[in-house]
């Protein structure tokens, strides 16, 4: 299992600091489940400072494809890398809808990170609208397709996807464990990588949904901004 936490832009380097030593205090001895933690850009230093006698990773919210450019504003992985980052996500929901990201380049950013050598997890996922009109199947498929002209047996081991139902992101709703598993089994028949459910995460529906035998773990979102929410999922996880 792998639980990964997505802090989106919050905490600042002082937060981060605090809130990595509390929870390094908190799993300490935790076995079970693999955890990532991943700030925004400006607490990634600190964090993986603070964590750098730990288990728990610390990956980035997003990367470019590029070694170094004319870039202005976006992160190469390769920076990422020597800062001691383990990894990054690509295409979280919020990246497709608020800034334009599309499939084909999320596939550049999974590309460059892989090349880099970092881990990635790859979102994916149907909006509230293609849910409706039957088309998640066709969505995830096309997600999929794109993310494949990228990987390779070599690289396919540091992919994770996290299938996130763009209409659960930070709305409280979630689906049910049988959706989730039925779009997992789904994209894992496609692509032999774990696969974690992002969509409203939280203690008390964590259990259920890591009952699925499809579903290896979550991308948390809001729950993962307080520490004992996050580290009961943790170790919910753990449980699984």
């Amino acid at each position: 299992m792998l639980v990964a936490g997505n802090w989106k832009m919050h905490k600042g380097p002082a937060e981060a600091r605090e809130f990595c030593a509390r929870l390094r205090a908190r799993l300490v001895g935790f076995e079970g489940a693999d955890v990532i933690v991943c700030p925004p850009y400006s607490s990634l230093h600190d964090s993986v400072g603070m964590l750098a006698s730990t288990e728990i990773a610390v990956f980035a919210q997003n990367a470019h494809w590029a070694k170094e450019g004319p870039y202005t504003g976006e992160v190469s992985p390769w920076m990422l890398r020597d800062m001691g980052v383990g990894g990054t996500l690509v295409a979280h929901s919020e990246r497709r809808q608020l800034f334009g990201e599309t499939d084909e380049s999320a596939a550049l950013r999974i590309e460059g990170s892989l090349d880099a050598g970092l881990h990635v997890i790859a979102c994916i996922g149907e909006t509230e609208a293609e849910r409706e009109a039957g088309e998640t199947k066709d969505v995830l498929m096309r997600h999929i397709a794109a993310i494949k002209t990228v990987v390779d047996d070599e690289n396919l081991e540091r992919l994770a996807i996290a299938y996130e139902p763009v209409w659960a992101i930070g709305t409280g709703r979630t689906a049910t464990p049988e959706q989730a598993e039925e779009a997992h089994m789904l994209i894992k028949a496609t692509l032999d990588v774990p696969v974690l459910y992002g969509g409203s995460v939280k203690p008390e529906n964590a259990e259920e949904l890591f009952s699925m035998s499809h579903v290896d773990g979550a991308l948390v979102g809001g729950a993962s901004l307080e520490i004992e929410s996050f580290a009961a999922i943790c170790e919910a996880a753990a449980r699984s």
